[in-house]
């Protein structure tokens, strides 16, 4: 098994993004609990209403680094190490940084509309969005590399997603706009950011 030290070596920003996600969590979890709903708007959970009429823009990337529940916490950040690894090593650190981000953002801005419009003033967290957009940016990513990547090919990517959309649309309270818009996002941020290294190919002389 791998030390945490060959880990971080390897997909530095990916373990920061994790680690990032578990401090906050505790912290929130310490100073009112992550699964009371007040307290996590406090810390910058997203809400239509704050967003769009109070313009506290905000709470579109805060939210990104709550969770509710330490269920929700584990299973974002295991899909993230995963997936979010494997985009690292192929796209770089700061190329990869910056699909999470988008991927959140864009989820997060996808949602507030759809929450916005049809009067649903919910209060919602989490890294959903942004992992989406790892997987969108890694489906281009396997695409443009003839559907392989290391040891990940376009099949596990295309299963594992097509699994989590159906899981989402038939669990309750489950933000699928975000899920969607982050997916959406990330394959079109990876467009682009991301470019195909090229082989060297080495002369014997």
């Amino acid at each position: 098994m791998d030390s945490l030290k060959e880990i971080f070596h390897r997909a530095p920003v990916n373990s920061s993004l994790i680690v990032i996600n578990i401090l906050i969590f505790l912290i929130a979890e310490i100073t009112g609990g992550t699964e009371n709903a007040m307290h996590m708007l406090d810390l910058g959970a997203a809400n239509p209403l704050l967003i769009v009429e109070q313009r506290e823009y905000y709470r579109l990337f805060t939210s990104m680094f709550l969770h509710f529940g330490m269920a929700h916490l584990a299973n974002n950040m295991l899909v993230l190490f995963v997936i979010g690894e494997n985009l690292e090593r192929a796209a770089g650190g700061i190329r990869y940084l910056i699909i999470y981000l988008l991927g959140g953002l864009g989820g997060n801005l996808v949602s507030c509309y759809f929450s916005y419009t049809q009067d649903a003033m919910t209060i919602s967290a989490g890294a959903s969005g942004a992992i989406f957009g790892t997987m969108g940016a890694m489906i281009y990513v396997l695409l443009v590399n003839k559907g392989r990547v290391e040891n990940l090919t376009i099949r596990q990517i295309a299963i594992m997603a097509a699994f989590s959309l159906y899981f989402g649309y038939t669990s309750h309270g489950v933000d699928n706009a975000a899920h969607v818009g982050g997916l959406l996002v990330g394959f079109f941020a990876a467009f682009l950011f991301y470019r195909r290294k090229k082989r060297v190919i080495g002369e014997e002389l």
